[in-house]
């Protein structure tokens, strides 16, 4: 019995490595934006989700119960990019009164399966 394999030969498998794609693609900066608007009528609402959809960045959007109305998980490049997308695209959404962030320093759990 042969046992470093056939012919002596050893498999060689592949290092498995977990790329995180957004590392890949330089998006290093995460921010929490609540969005909340001036009013919640169903008009405004399909407005902010229309727009929210259009925005890239925009990993994760939420409707929120309450004060504020909406969460919004974002990804850039670095705070400069943040600020851009903040002033630029967000706080430009249909019906919003009032924007405030705060940023992800550290991701302690994600993409966590269903507790079954």
């Amino acid at each position: 019995m042969d046992p470093g394999g056939e012919c002596g030969a050893r498999r060689v498998r592949p290092v498995e490595r977990d790329v995180d794609p957004a590392d890949a693609l330089g998006l290093n900066f995460e921010a929490l934006v609540f969005v909340t608007m001036r009013s919640a009528d169903r008009e405004t609402l399909d407005s902010v989700v229309q727009a929210v959809a259009r925005v890239p960045h925009v990993l994760q959007a939420q409707r929120l119960f309450g004060d504020p109305d909406c969460l919004l998980r974002v990804i850039t490049r670095d705070l400069p990019a943040f600020q851009e997308l903040y002033d630029e695209r967000l706080s430009t959404l249909p019906g919003v009164q009032r924007l405030s962030s705060t940023l992800v320093t550290k991701s302690v759990v994600e993409n966590r399966p269903l507790p079954l």
